[in-house]
């Protein structure tokens, strides 16, 4: 196997690990925390996430592959993958903030911090690959939309 596709099998294993580690916290169908919780009429259903997180979690990967790729000696790489680390541990502290502290506050509190880090992370892979910080559009797109329900489900549950 190739340096590239070793180091893109790497980096989109890291990615699923830290999205199975955060699946651990999210409730069992029909648990009752989530269950009983208000929430929005356009809520998704729960089958959805799974598979979203999923190719998220892949093109994560693949972008944090292509800008390993272009080597570590550059300043700009080792930047953008200190900020890729935070984000990624965020997004494990949503999963754990809203879902383990049953806590719609702390998860919003988390995915704000985790939002800004995504930017921070799309702006440093620009400079090394504009590819690598395009493939986290959809991440960023997703994450300002669970971001806006994180926080109607708050309003919804004072």
């Amino acid at each position: 196997m190739n340096k590239q596709i070793l180091t893109l099998v790497l980096c989109i294993g890291l990615c699923l690990a830290v999205g199975f580690a955060g699946s651990t916290f999210t409730p069992k169908p029909g648990s009752w925390y989530y269950t009983t919780l208000v929430k929005p009429s356009w809520n998704p259903p729960d089958w959805l996430f799974p598979p979203v997180w999923t190719v998220l979690f892949i093109m994560m990967g693949t972008a944090l592959a292509k800008v390993l790729g272009t080597g570590w000696k550059k300043n700009e790489v080792n930047v953008g993958v200190v900020l890729f680390a935070i984000q990624l541990m965020l997004n494990l502290g949503w999963s754990a903030s809203f879902f383990g502290m049953q806590s719609p506050l702390a998860g919003l509190v988390d995915i704000v911090l985790l939002w800004i880090f995504i930017v921070l992370t799309m702006v440093a892979f620009s400079r090394v690959s504009k590819p690598a910080s395009l493939l986290l559009v959809p991440y960023l797109c997703w994450v300002s939309f669970a971001s806006y329900l994180n926080f109607t489900i708050l309003q919804l549950n004072p």
